[in-house]
């Protein structure tokens, strides 16, 4: 049966381009928001996830990033020329074929310092030292109604960098193999870079 995600997929309007070896499908949602996902068009994994959606007034509010990162200062720290400590801890979210796995930077701490727990819908980090708190979702479980299994986490620390992993369950990888024929069956324009100049 249907989950009401993959009906908002089934139903969305979707354009797709190849691009730079990536393939960028933009959705368009019948509540007026937006997702872009790029993919890796050799391996088809996933890149990069965005959302866009209406504010209470009908302005578009900015693009968050659910997976990946994007280079550069925001609109809003270009704007008021504030931007975060770069030695404050970044979280990015980096998925994997078979696993979601997240990078957080700027965390010093040995190994054993770290405690990574499953706490309802989240992967819930705690360092003994009180230094370091966070809590991390999968909106991809929460939308297939899939609930998180402490037995697919894993950790290492390596760089100042804590990643940790996430299995993904059979359920999560059979539906995006299928997602995956279906955006691959979307006509694509061909890849910008490749066109020649006359």
């Amino acid at each position: 049966m249907a989950t009401s995600w993959q009906q908002n997929l089934e139903t969305a309007q979707k354009t797709a381009l190849l691009q730079d070896g990536k393939r960028k499908v933009h959705y368009t949602f019948n509540d007026g928001k937006e997702m872009v996902e790029e993919y890796d068009a050799k391996t088809n994994e996933l890149v990069l996830r965005k959302w866009k959606e209406l504010g209470a007034f009908g302005n578009a509010k900015p693009w968050q990033i659910e997976v990946g990162e994007v280079l550069g200062l925001s609109h809003t720290e270009k704007e008021i020329g504030l931007m975060e400590s770069l030695n404050n801890p970044v979280v990015v979210r980096r998925d994997k074929l078979d696993a979601f796995q997240w990078r957080i930077r700027n965390l010093p701490y040995p190994i054993d310092t770290y405690n990574v727990t499953i706490e309802e819908k989240y992967i819930v980090v705690r360092t003994s030292n009180k230094k370091y708190f966070k809590k991390l979702n999968i909106p991809d479980l929460d939308r297939l109604n899939l609930d998180l299994n402490a037995n697919l986490v894993t950790f290492t620390h390596a760089n100042n960098t804590l990643i940790i992993t996430y299995k993904k369950p059979s359920q999560l990888l059979e539906f995006e193999t299928k997602l995956i024929e279906k955006l691959k069956s979307i006509k694509a324009e061909g890849d910008v870079n490749q066109c020649r100049q006359q």
